[in-house]
């Protein structure tokens, strides 16, 4: 089964572009994964500390392996210092 998965990170206003650097890393390397099929990084027009990520995965396996991936556990080093608050995750699949 597919999951779809909507995630809102909000980074702090003097970290944002630090925050947006990971992120876009992120990207780069999550495209090399066999079980992504989208990863898509948004940012906001209003506000521009906030990121969304849209994600597609093949199964629930393929994004347990990608959480463990390191630059995901880089940017989880980030999120009591740099974020404004947890980010916000969204799990959902096709109805």
């Amino acid at each position: 089964m597919k999951i779809y998965l909507t995630a809102v990170i909000k980074a702090k206003d003097e970290f944002r572009n630090e925050v947006l650097k990971v992120l876009q890393h992120m990207v780069e390397e999550t495209m090399k994964e066999e079980a992504n099929e989208l990863y898509t990084l948004h940012q906001g027009i209003e506000d521009k500390n906030q990121f969304v990520f849209y994600e597609i995965w093949k199964s629930e396996e393929g994004l347990s392996k990608h959480n463990q991936q390191p630059y995901i556990q880089d940017f989880g080093a980030l999120v009591d210092e740099k974020l404004q608050e947890k980010p916000q995750i969204y799990l959902t699949q096709l109805v």
